[in-house]
């Protein structure tokens, strides 16, 4: 199987509880292993609270990426995420567009 350059896009949106982490990592993960894409997108312009579930979901969404060889970025954080990622100091971790 070659290399799929096209990137696997994740939307996150609205309040993420903790019981919602294994399910998107899970979704994630089967999406690489299916594509073999080496980039994964989240879509988290509609995600709302930036708090710390939201970014455990990242963090935990960032550690199954590179369990596929695979990069993350975020597409269109608030400024509010991006703060609390930098407080955190996770924001090198999680690249944003």
């Amino acid at each position: 199987m070659g290399v799929n350059t096209d990137p696997v896009v994740v939307r996150i949106q609205g309040p993420v509880s903790r019981d919602d982490v294994p399910r998107l990592c899970q979704e994630l993960s089967a999406r690489l292993t299916d594509t073999g894409a080496t980039e994964a997108v989240c879509e988290v312009e509609a995600l709302a609270p930036a708090d710390l579930t939201a970014v455990e979901a990242l963090a935990r969404l960032r550690l199954t990426a590179g369990r596929h060889g695979c990069r993350i970025r975020l597409h269109e954080p608030t400024p509010e995420l991006l703060d609390l990622l930098d407080l955190i100091g996770l924001r090198d971790l999680i690249d944003p567009d």
